[in-house]
């Protein structure tokens, strides 16, 4: 596809859905089909040498097409939404001065939605020492009580929150205490200049589960064990935030705690779950404008067809 010259508001292609529907096998076709380059929207891939578990692109994909907000950041780090955001607005910004597509893709609704709807972020820096007590509060006396206190300040966010997103819960208490204000009143939204047309891959929930399993097996197989151990070994505690993705959680008590490996690998599978559960309930919530596809009957070149007859309009 030679570079276009848009005549209207700049496009991004966005391709979202819930983990294992196929989204980096469907933006890798249409980036090389449209010029494009892929900007992540995963909260775990940003992460360098957290690899097999996060499904990351691998270095053929890489080199096959540019992918962007992939490995910026070691495990101990902690880059705030605020930054991802930053970090992704100038990724596409650059995309398109190039005469090239942006597809940000990715599964990570917060991320979504920071970029896609523009979200006015609070600049408070992390408090480690509120954020150690409260992640001790929500251990001691249960997720439920910690969201409670959230409620109590914040019920627009706490509404919005499960209260098993601990991490959120945190950041959320975390900016009432520094401001004084819920970060409800200061997330506003100023939507960027783009014209935003967002593709969401779905499957049908069995299904869906059985191809997480399917994938985690092979994820053991190819090395998610020793991935996981290596991390250990060069001193990332299992307690860090980037820990805490699927199947790392559970393989670190499978290695530290003698959890059985098969035992490991059934709470994976049941926090894979709560997980998609989750997601499904974001993009219900927050990506009204989604133009849903099947997962399972995939045809990138229609795909491909329609998006240029839509970048030709643009």
């Amino acid at each position: 596809m030679s570079k276009t010259r848009w005549t209207g508001k700049a496009p991004l292609i966005v391709i979202l859905g819930a983990t294992a529907t196929g989204k980096t096998g469907l933006a890798m076709q249409l980036a090389e089909s449209l010029d494009g380059e892929i900007v992540g929207a995963d909260s775990r891939q940003i992460y360098r040498g957290m690899d097999i578990g996060t499904a990351k692109p691998n270095a053929e994909q890489r080199a096959r097409v540019r992918h962007h907000l992939v490995d910026i950041a070691d495990p101990n780090e902690n880059p705030g939404l605020a930054t991802i955001q930053a970090q992704a607005n100038a990724a596409i910004a650059d995309i398109q001065r190039r005469g090239r597509v942006p597809l940000l893709v990715g599964g990570t609704g917060q991320y979504l939605s920071a970029i896609v709807e523009g979200w006015s972020i609070p600049e408070v820096p992390p408090n480690e020492a509120l954020r150690a007590e409260l992640e001790d509060y929500a251990r001691k006396q249960g997720t439920v009580a910690l969201h409670r206190r959230l409620a109590d300040v914040d019920p627009v966010t706490a509404a919005r929150t499960h209260p098993n997103n601990v991490r959120r819960v945190v950041r959320s208490l975390e900016v009432w205490q520094a401001t004084g204000q819920a970060i409800s009143v200061q997330q506003g939204r100023h939507p960027p200049p783009w014209k935003v047309l967002q593709l969401g891959l779905q499957l049908e929930r069995g299904a869906l589960y059985e191809r997480t399993g399917q994938r985690l097996e092979a994820m053991i197989e190819t090395g998610f064990v020793g991935e996981v151990h290596g991390l250990l070994q060069a001193g990332y505690s299992r307690d860090l935030p980037s820990m805490s993705g699927l199947g790392y959680r559970q393989l670190s008590a499978h290695l530290l705690d003698g959890l059985p490996l098969p035992e490991a690998i059934a709470s994976a599978n049941t926090a894979t779950h709560d997980f998609i559960r989750r997601q499904l309930t974001w993009f219900r919530g927050h990506h009204a404008n989604i133009r849903w596809l099947d997962a399972a009957s995939l045809d990138a070149q229609p795909i491909a067809e329609d998006l240029r007859r839509w970048l030709a309009m643009t």
